[in-house]
């Protein structure tokens, strides 16, 4: 065997190590990518669990075990995204130069694999020390199929979709389809769940045989996903690695700081349909799987205060409306600031004075967020009846401002890719676990000091009752708008100065 046949292997390492070294030159990434699943699995796992039974989950308290999978699915789709969308002109001129696409497209995957091996390690561990694992086996070999599946979705759509929030928000539509209406959360066991990426692999898991994988069982249904989506992603990254001055005044630079922001959230038609398409999946699929039963919340009424029980199936629309608006608020407004940074450059070399520049930037986020609450309140109507419906709009609208806020907070300070995970992970513990009323009539004490407590306890009252009885949480609401904008004008300030 000769020298060079001797050395044929190392320049795909190399690839592959230099890509994860791309990867975590931003520290911050690593440390999101250890910190999002440890948080998601100690803190949310129970509460989780809880919600799915009272959606109409058949697994009961063994599903905390699947919220590892859960955790190591969501974060390698967003990794291989990114992976596969930054570096797509890097990797053109490598294949330009002379690199054979076999190789590159090893170290792609590669580095992909590893990963999601480590997001799997950290959920897993977090599992250990949350509830110990009781089937080490099954558990350890399901989280990686959660992984490996949801590293395919992350590539396909990588590939089929540029831009970056577009891609982040397709992929959190199919997580949360996945998770919250597959076999543990309210889609049960459904026909229409069994088509599901991860339906089989869930069932698995938690050893709860489904009775319809015919020959192969559920097992290897499951391994038949994995194989398959290994056969995807291997072909979406070959697919993809072929070549082929003066100063004006402040009002009228603000005006066209505004209409050029505005221009540019307009010419992306995909995500303005996604802004549409998100809530009215997420609301009318609540609908649809809400249990017929009752929900006690904890109401004030014309000064009367009193646990009440409400049907399900009639509220719980209205419940999840403001989880889907502060999830997209939030996303929408770190990739606005984020991927307009450069434009906000070129207009202070322009002559834009940064106050300008600032508004101009935060009022196209506040035309965004105004996007998400008309869709998801027009489709939440159809299904809910709001008792004060100009309060419950307006309540949405703050939240989801707020929320758009911590997102132009987040974008500048850690990147996209952890921004990503952040504005995930940060409305999903708030609003979905802390404030939600399915799984407490009220807060727990540390709730309320969440940016979201104020918000949800007006959002409640004016849904849910006739007279308005929040004045307290509606001033703590606007108190946390008001921080926030303060704090996302030092930033997008510092940053343009810069």
């Amino acid at each position: 065997m000769t020298a060079g046949e001797h050395e044929s292997p190392r320049p795909g390492l190399l690839l592959t190590r230099s890509f994860i070294a791309d990867y975590v030159r931003n520290p911050v990434n690593l440390v999101v990518l250890v910190l999002v699943p440890l948080v998601f699995v100690v803190v949310a796992a129970r509460s989780l669990a809880d919600a799915m039974e009272l959606l109409g989950g058949k697994i009961g308290p063994a599903l905390e075990t699947v919220t590892a999978g859960w955790a190591a699915g969501f974060l390698s789709s967003l990794a291989m995204y990114f992976q596969v969308r930054s570096a797509r002109a890097a990797d053109r001129r490598m294949l330009i130069a002379g690199l054979p696409p076999v190789r590159l497209i090893a170290a792609r995957a590669g580095t992909g694999l590893l990963l999601a091996g480590l997001v799997s390690a950290v959920a897993l561990i977090a599992l250990a020390l949350r509830t110990g694992i009781e089937d080490p086996g099954r558990v350890v070999v399901g989280t990686l199929m959660f992984a490996l599946i949801y590293l395919a979705i992350g590539a396909v759509v990588g590939v089929v979709i540029a831009n970056p929030v577009n891609g982040a928000v397709v992929i959190l539509l199919i997580w949360m389809v996945d998770v919250f209406f597959g076999p543990g959360g309210s889609g049960g066991d459904k026909p229409v769940s069994r088509f599901f990426p991860t339906h089989f692999v869930t069932l698995w898991m938690v050893d709860l045989p489904s009775h319809h994988g015919g020959r192969l069982g559920d097992l290897g249904i499951a391994a038949g996903w994995v194989i398959g989506a290994g056969v995807v992603c291997a072909g979406v990254l070959a697919a993809s690695s072929r070549t082929g001055g003066r100063s004006r005044p402040a009002s009228s630079q603000f005006t066209t700081a505004l209409r050029l922001g505005l221009v540019d959230l307009r010419r992306n038609p995909v995500l303005l349909v996604l802004l549409v398409v998100v809530p009215a999946v997420f609301v009318l699929l609540a609908k649809a799987t809400t249990p017929a039963r009752t929900l006690i919340v904890a109401v004030t009424d014309n000064g009367i205060s009193s646990s009440r029980s409400f049907w399900f199936p009639e509220v719980h629309a209205g419940t999840m409306a403001p989880i889907a608006v502060g999830a997209l608020a939030a996303l929408a407004g770190m990739f606005v600031v984020v991927d307009t940074a450069e434009g906000d450059r070129r207009l202070r070399v322009a002559g834009y004075r940064t106050g300008v520049a600032v508004a101009a930037r935060l009022s196209v986020v506040a035309a965004a967020v105004m996007v998400i609450c008309a869709a998801t309140l027009a489709v939440t109507a159809t299904v809910f009846n709001a008792r004060q419906w100009v309060g419950f709009a307006a309540a949405n609208l703050g939240l989801g401002t707020t929320y758009a806020l911590i997102g132009v907070i987040i974008g500048p300070l850690v990147g996209r890719v952890a921004g990503v995970f952040i504005a995930f992970l940060v409305p999903f513990l708030d609003l979905g676990i802390a404030q939600s009323p399915m799984l407490r009539p009220i807060p727990a004490a540390w709730a309320q000091a969440l940016p979201g407590y104020g918000w949800t306890k007006v959002l409640f009252d004016t849904g849910l009752t006739q007279h308005f009885d929040q004045t307290g949480p509606l001033l703590a609401g606007l108190g946390w708008l008001g921080i926030l904008t303060a704090a996302a004008g030092l930033v997008l300030s510092h940053g343009r100065r810069r």
